[in-house]
């Protein structure tokens, strides 16, 4: 298997323009500002595969980048944008507030993230013919942790989700406004950086441990208390079953905290295949 991957901190940055020539060509609004799309309270930027036609219904593909990370990064990222193209799915980027996420239990509180998340949502469904039920967020560290709270309060925009390196941070939402999502969480069990089991940042913060956060969805689904053995491509995975129609899966591998774009693209087959 040929494998698309990056480390954190390793992403350069460049310009780049929110909508393809496709788009453009399909009839959909280009955006104002070549630096990205504008929305209530931000922006986003947008990567659309040469070979979609910008006309029939897009699979979408949400990413959240990481601390100090920026949606310009995701842009030049050519991992990224490679499982945008074997997937086959329209890739959007959104931008944190000053490079981070103020989702709650965040050091940053610089806007409300629900708002804004739902305000991109609602542009990229005006400029491009999407389809909601092949429209997944994924994210890496601190951008896998806003997955899991747009998982807590937009679930029912999105098919799936699949965070890598980063879960709910303290405290962990006790009831969440969304149903229960199909989720893949992926992690490294030598993660020192967001640690499974969580960790204190600064005394004041602290990142939530990995199963504590499952433990939410799982409950509230009525899972069975104790997952299978699974696999996910070179993953070592549990899936937990009595779950009803919901696909719940934590993934794991041996390395540290990073990212490899196969895995997003294996938990998104795994997502609109759960049979797979």
């Amino acid at each position: 298997m040929t494998h698309l991957w990056f480390r954190t901190g390793l992403i350069p940055a460049a310009i780049f323009f929110c909508l393809s020539t496709a788009a453009a060509a399909a009839g959909t609004m280009e955006c104002p500002d070549p630096d990205g799309c504008t929305v209530d309270g931000g922006s986003y930027r947008a990567y659309m595969p040469a070979d979609l036609d910008g006309k029939s219904a897009l699979p979408v593909l949400v990413y959240f980048h990481g601390w100090q990370g920026s949606a310009e990064g995701v842009m030049k990222n050519e991992g990224l944008k490679a499982a945008a193209d074997e997937l086959g799915v329209l890739l959007i980027a959104p931008d944190g507030a000053d490079k981070t996420w103020s989702f709650p239990g965040s050091p940053s509180q610089e806007r409300d993230e629900t708002a804004f998340v739902d305000a991109v949502m609602d542009d990229v469904a005006d400029r491009f013919p999407i389809d909601p039920d092949k429209t997944v967020a994924t994210g890496f560290s601190m951008g896998g942790s806003m997955a899991w709270f747009v998982a807590c309060d937009l679930g029912d925009r999105f098919a799936g989700f699949i965070p890598v390196a980063g879960a709910y941070w303290d405290p962990i939402p006790s009831d969440c406004a969304s149903p229960v999502p199909n989720l893949v969480h992926v992690h490294g069990t030598s993660d020192t950086v967001v640690p499974m089991e969580g960790r204190p940042i600064r005394e004041i913060y602290r990142q939530s441990d990995v199963e504590d956060s499952l433990a939410t969805w799982t409950t509230k689904a009525g899972c069975d208390a104790e997952p299978v053995p699974a696999s996910l491509g070179d993953l070592a995975c549990r899936k937990w079953t009595g779950c009803g129609t919901k696909l719940i899966e934590l993934c794991t591998h041996p390395g540290g905290h990073l990212i490899e774009p196969q895995w997003i693209v294996d938990g998104y087959h795994r997502l609109m295949d759960p049979a797979r």
